[in-house]
């Protein structure tokens, strides 16, 4: 997924050995405990964990999964086996997002900017992303999810974007939870590229420039385009690995996003440490600029 500075992967489909995440996880923003009085409600097809409440849980949830070249070579392996473990950290979690009655899942896969990554890599984690969306589309139909891509696709091979394109056919009509996986992201293209299109309504006298408000402005980005309906603005904003910044992702989307960073590298990231975010989540006060009396 979001890759960090690291050598080039080696082996095309490298088989995982076993491990353990920590148990003690360190964060930079300290999440205090959940209320655990009473009975947890139900969520989708599952009982929520104690101290969960389904009417505060986050709608929307972004993640930044860094980490998975040092994950890896602190085992001695290619970023490769990062990468591959990466991708079922992403499975699991969204596993919990729809047995937890979240309804949005947006994951940094590979930011624009990863293209100056080593070719041999690059080369790997397209080959990564065909194959995890290919493998998952008929999940995806048994469980309800709706997937979308979004980025640059015009730089991804081809037979990555035709993957991508039937995927997204075919999971159109879901509705129980929709997974955008942004691929060759940029959020400062994703802003200029919707006040492109603007632009270009405005020339041809489709569009007044007084027209254009926020609303617009959000149907042209990418989170939106091409859905019948607006995606909310993510909610919750995780980013793992011990990074604090966000790093070109959802910039216009992400302005009141509740942020919470963890020094857990992505594939170690599982229930505890989504259950940790999720909390500290609901702990906040959200105000949105207004003074509560």
């Amino acid at each position: 997924m979001l890759l960090s500075q690291s050598p080039a992967a080696t082996h095309p489909q490298p088989q995982l050995p076993t491990s353990s995440s920590s148990s003690s996880r360190r964060t930079h923003r300290s999440a205090p405990p959940c209320s655990r009085a009473g009975a947890a409600p139900a969520a989708a097809e599952s009982l929520l964990p104690p101290g969960l409440r389904a009417e505060s849980l986050p709608r929307h949830v972004a993640v930044v999964m860094d980490g998975n070249s040092r994950w890896a070579r602190a085992r001695g392996m290619p970023s490769a086996f990062g990468h591959e473990a990466g991708r079922r950290a992403l499975e699991d979690t969204l596993r919990l997002s729809r047995a937890w009655g979240i309804r949005a899942l947006t994951a940094f896969a590979f930011s624009h900017e990863n293209w100056s990554r080593p070719k041999l890599e690059v080369d790997f984690l397209m080959g990564l992303f065909e194959r995890v969306i290919n493998d998952s589309v008929a999940e995806f139909l048994r469980d309800g999810i709706r997937l979308r891509v979004i980025g640059d696709c015009s730089r991804l091979p081809a037979s990555l974007q035709r993957t991508a394109r039937e995927a997204e056919e075919a999971t159109r009509t879901n509705s129980q939870l929709d997974l955008t996986l942004a691929i060759s992201y940029s959020g400062r293209r994703d802003v200029v590229q919707a006040c492109r299109s603007l632009a270009e309504q405005v020339r041809a006298g489709l569009l007044r420039p007084e027209d254009i408000d926020e609303s617009l402005f959000a149907g042209e980005l990418e989170t939106s385009r091409g859905s019948d309906e607006l995606l909310p603005c993510p909610d919750l904003l995780i980013r793992t690995s011990g990074e604090l910044r966000l790093s070109n992702f959802l910039l216009w989307q992400s302005a009141y996003s509740e942020l919470f960073f963890t020094d857990t590298l992505w594939p170690d990231f599982g229930e505890a440490d989504y259950l940790e975010a999720l909390c500290s989540f609901q702990s906040r006060d959200r105000r949105f600029g207004r003074r509560n009396l």
